[in-house]
């Protein structure tokens, strides 16, 4: 189908020119994100924790949203949740309303985490925060209140990549068990040349400079021969939870998550794949601009709801 009306419109309103310094582009993006999410969802509540990193100078900032109507005692599932920005932009903030809807479709405590952000802390860094708040979350479920069998690793965009490698990191490290993937239009490999990157190099939110950017920042030097938990798309998929994928219809990273999902499915990996019809990168934002942005959450809600119901009939 052809592009949604409104996010048309909305393209075509976009600046040409984006803030020059990374710290501009952080406080920019932040501001842009929240201005196309529309009105806040309500929850039961949030809680604001930190958890210790595995380097001593390093905490870990996560916010935890109850959906609306949970409480401790239901022992409800538990998402450990990473936000885009290409590994070096976006707060927890920008990510507010996001989770609120994640939480309430899917019925998980969402459990948004605050990485470490590139260029100042590149690969590793990033992906040992979020592995080590799922290991938290796994630790301490009883505490939290969630359910330590049904804990579903998450992302979107550079949090996609983060949450699919984590996955892999569970499985290579022995733990913790992950009940489901769920990986929004993530980047899994470093090659810009794919059919959609062809196709979609510019004029629909994100671009392939946009990403050449962004993969410098988390790589650095490593880009043209990255590490692969990295570029999961060229690991061993084998063994794996399993997994919902999410592509936008115009995006450059539609290619590579359709053949991820591919690839896990090659390896035996349950995967569901879901085209987003008439959408574009971080339309997870775009409720504001456009109802049909609500089918990020509505598929959510379905496969986690459906799949948990399933495990423990």
């Amino acid at each position: 189908m052809p592009v949604d009306a409104n996010i048309a419109a909305f393209l075509a309103r976009l600046p040409a020119t984006q803030p020059g310094t990374l710290g501009e582009m952080r406080a920019e993006t932040d501001r842009a994100l929240i201005a196309m999410q529309g009105p806040s969802e309500p929850v039961d509540h949030i809680d604001d924790l930190v958890v210790a990193g595995d380097d001593l100078d390093v905490s870990i900032p996560v916010r935890a949203y109850w959906p609306a109507g949970a409480n401790r005692e239901s022992n409800p599932p538990a998402m450990v949740f990473a936000h885009a920005g290409g590994w070096c932009l976006v707060s927890l903030d920008a990510y507010d309303n996001p989770c609120r809807a994640l939480a309430n479709a899917t019925g998980c405590v969402i459990f948004s985490v605050g990485y470490r952000l590139a260029p100042e802390h590149p690969y590793p860094a990033p992906l040992d925060d979020v592995y080590c708040v799922l290991r938290w979350v796994a630790d301490h479920a009883e505490r939290l209140g969630v359910d330590g069998d049904r804990i579903v690793i998450a992302g979107d965009s550079a949090g996609g990549n983060l949450a699919a490698a984590s996955a892999m990191l569970a499985r290579d490290r022995g733990g913790p068990p992950i009940a489901q993937q769920l990986l929004l239009y993530p980047p899994v490999d470093t090659d810009l040349e794919t059919a959609s990157y062809q196709e979609f190099a510019g004029g629909y939110y994100l671009s392939r400079d946009a990403m050449k950017f962004c993969w410098g920042a988390y790589l650095g030097d490593r880009v043209a021969a990255p590490p692969v938990y990295a570029a999961p798309l060229r690991g061993d998929l084998s063994g794996l939870p399993p997994a919902t994928i999410m592509v936008s219809e115009y995006d450059p990273l539609r290619s590579e998550g359709e053949a991820y999902a591919r690839k896990l499915q090659e390896c035996g990996v349950p995967t569901t794949l879901i085209v987003l019809e008439g959408m574009i990168h971080a339309c997870i934002h775009m409720l504001g601009i456009t109802p049909a942005a609500g089918a990020i959450f509505a598929n959510a809600g379905r496969q986690l709801r459906s799949k948990f119901v399933a495990s423990s009939g």
